[in-house]
């Protein structure tokens, strides 16, 4: 991928090239910044550059051989790690085993996230993971000699994901890899990352995209037109990941909607044994699909109890929301609107922590069913 190709981020792109030209670049660099905001393809363009035999002061040449296998992601000398599920045919699972639909999810569109990733590779319930046995090959990978470029490249999505017990594995490597070996590490968040690889890491911050950059990119990547590209960069605020599914109308962000609704509908009406079955629908998919819905109904309360404010122009929501939201928002108020999100935040934490989903569910949905009533 060419720096060109990444949708803003200037800032970065010019620190990069210039560390890189003054030879003052870290072997193991931490990409944090929020969501959608373009650190994967950041990571690919930096990769193929370091490798490009013929880049010029802003950008691989696109030409040369590494920069052809860099295209197709097939350079010996570029590596991936990146969370996995086991499923019914890969009871014990490495990055490798997903590489062939790793490299389609990303040739298709550099931007997506664990919950598309995840629904790429067709996996069966859990939570995605970089297992133990993931160190074993990065370390056997990058103890071989460069195959036909200058420099070997590990490219690590979300090392939160990663096992302690490999995490741990790693530290000397990090520390002291091989000659001409890079670490790029990519992130939203520094939670659940260990502070020993925190500590061997050189930092990078991203910022989220402007509106223009996304309008822009809608238009002339994607072939939406300008009225739904200006609509979808509002909602999106600085997600370019976000701005497509809104763009397009995503059957995820649809998924979600119905869910909210029946699960507000059901608790204001106190159904109980229609509650149970809800939670029931829901405990059937994936637990990373579970926490995004709740990431999603954290930010339905916010923007229903903003609402009320009668200000429009701060209110981010889809029409369909919108439609919803009109006669639901006066149930969203001054007396509930705070605990409803903190115990919304609270089933996403006991979440993380592998709590069991039928009884966090459970627990939330009585709480919810008294807090609708205030």
């Amino acid at each position: 991928m060419l720096f060109k190709e990444v949708i803003g981020q200037e800032t970065v792109k010019q620190h990069l090239l210039k560390t890189v030209q003054c030879n003052r670049l870290s072997h193991a660099l931490l990409f944090i910044g929020p969501e959608g905001c373009g650190k994967l393809p950041i990571a690919l363009a930096l990769a193929q550059y370091l490798n490009c035999t013929n880049k010029n002061d802003n950008d691989s040449c696109g030409d040369c051989p590494s920069c052809k296998k860099y295209a197709k992601l097939i350079h010996s000398d570029l590596h991936f790690v990146f969370p996995v599920l086991k499923t019914t045919s890969i009871k014990n699972p490495v990055s490798d085993s997903f590489i062939k639909e790793w490299r389609e999810k990303i040739l298709k569109n550099p931007y997506f996230n664990l919950n598309q990733w995840f629904e790429s590779i067709d996996s069966d319930k859990g939570q995605g993971m970089i297992y133990s046995q993931e160190s074993h090959e990065i370390i056997k990978k990058l103890n071989m000699k460069a195959f036909e470029g200058e420099y070997k490249i590990m490219i690590i999505w979300h090392p939160e994901k990663m096992h302690d017990s490999a995490a741990n594995k790693l530290l000397k490597m990090i520390e002291e890899p091989p000659s001409r070996t890079i670490f790029i590490m990519i992130t939203d968040t520094l939670d659940g990352i260990l502070g020993t690889i925190l500590s061997r890491t050189q930092q990078l911050k991203f910022s989220q995209l402007n509106d223009s950059e996304i309008i822009e990119a809608l238009t002339t990547k994607q072939y939406i037109d300008k009225q739904t590209a200006e609509y979808a960069a509002k909602l999106a605020t600085g997600n370019f990941i976000k701005a497509i599914d809104i763009a397009n109308e995503s059957e995820e962000n649809e998924f979600y909607f119905e869910k909210f609704i029946s699960l507000m509908r059901l608790s204001y009406g106190r159904k109980l044994m229609d509650l149970f079955d809800w939670i029931d629908s829901l405990t059937d998919q994936p637990k990373e699909r579970i926490k995004n819905f709740i990431i999603y109904c954290l930010r339905m309360v916010r923007e229903n109890y903003i609402m009320n404010l009668k200000q429009p122009s701060i209110v981010y929501m889809t029409p369909n929301e919108e439609n919803f939201s009109n006669r639901f928002s006066p149930f969203i108020n001054d007396r509930n609107a705070f605990q409803i999100a903190e115990e919304l935040s609270l089933v996403h934490a006991h979440l993380e922590q592998n709590g069991n989903v039928k009884i966090i569910l459970t627990d939330f949905i009585l709480k919810l069913i008294i807090l609708l009533k205030e």
